[in-house]
């Protein structure tokens, strides 16, 4: 009868400390929930095609505090900014990161993070959108210099936001320069990527080119010299001669070049090509020009004709390297 008396007033004290044990770590926790940061994810700045500053503010509630922003193109994110110390005061802060590697015309999510001992506090998610990134060209000539006569392609890449299914246009200036851009041909549209070509047959000249959007307001490429080097052909009197003997060198030079000046060169060790004698073209025809030599041979080796032109409408070219022997 005594013991089930007393056993009320075990239960009685047991729940009374529960509730005082539960007290007081509520009271504990909800201390630790108010020193956690408080933050707010502020608007991107310096935004860029490919980079962005994202700003906001934390409070660091008295508490040695770090921040970084999470990022991403969808409110998963999937990317983070290096933690950076946000120091430990007790008023709001100003807090920002540079992000950059971000692709153009692209939407971007956002927020920020901070952390102290007390806990992590994530703000509200917002979002930005990249900037265009701006049309620019690439433009490049295959071969250059090309043989007089012979075809060359002009090819590049339209780079940008919306580089894809453009109009472009090929325009020429003719040496000596002096007149304005002409459009040659008809335009060719830019693939997937932006790349384009425009073959060209028979170039005889030296020529600058370019290519322009169509558009209202075009975006133009730099200028691309395309040289034209003079095409000759070359013939020996023989291969093979005893040293000391002569061999002549005569072949054509086109366009025709008279008064151009020539030379018989020899491939020496060093890969260097010295000049063994040489000349000025004369005769030929209308669309040609003949020259010939005749040369010492001291040592047999590889020789080469080489023509130099100075006039501005070809540049200067050599022929066919030759092998001769002596004996």
């Amino acid at each position: 009868m005594h013991a089930s008396r007393r056993a009320p007033r075990v239960i009685t004290r047991a729940a009374g400390l529960l509730a005082l044990t539960a007290a007081v770590f509520g009271a504990a926790a909800a201390t630790a929930s108010a020193s956690a940061p408080s933050v707010s994810t502020g608007g991107a700045t310096k935004v860029s095609p490919q980079s962005a500053t994202l700003n906001g503010t934390i409070n660091p509630k008295g508490k040695a505090t770090v921040y970084f922003f999470q990022y991403g193109p969808t409110a998963a994110y999937g990317s983070q900014t290096p933690e950076i110390a946000g120091g430990s005061g007790t008023s709001s802060v100003a807090a920002s990161a540079d992000v950059i590697g971000l692709a153009p015309a692209t939407t971007y999510h956002y927020r920020l993070v901070a952390r102290n001992a007390d806990g992590t506090t994530t703000a509200g998610d917002r979002s930005f959108k990249t900037a265009n990134q701006p049309l620019g060209f690439t433009l490049s000539a295959t071969p250059n210099p090309v043989p007089y006569g012979s075809g060359v392609t002009l090819q590049g890449v339209l780079s940008g936001t919306g580089n894809a299914g453009r109009q472009v246009i090929l325009q020429q200036k003719v040496f000596p320069y002096l007149t304005d851009f002409q459009t040659v041909g008809n335009p060719q549209v830019t693939g997937s990527s932006g790349a384009f070509a425009f073959p060209l047959l028979g170039v005889t000249t030296n020529t600058q080119y370019r290519v322009e959007t169509v558009a209202s307001k075009p975006v133009v490429s730099e200028i691309v010299t395309l040289g034209v080097a003079v095409r000759l052909t070359t013939r020996v009197s023989s291969h093979r001669v005893r040293r000391g003997g002569h061999i002549t060198f005569s072949g054509t030079i086109r366009p025709a070049k008279v008064g151009a000046l020539f030379a018989v060169q020899k491939l020496n060790g060093s890969g260097t090509w010295v000049t063994v004698g040489g000349g000025v073209a004369r005769g030929g025809g209308s669309t040609f020009t003949r020259y010939a030599k005749r040369v010492k041979i001291r040592r047999g080796g590889t020789f080469r004709v080489f023509v130099g032109v100075a006039d501005g409408q070809q540049v200067s070219n050599a022929g066919t390297a030759v092998r001769i022997s002596t004996h």
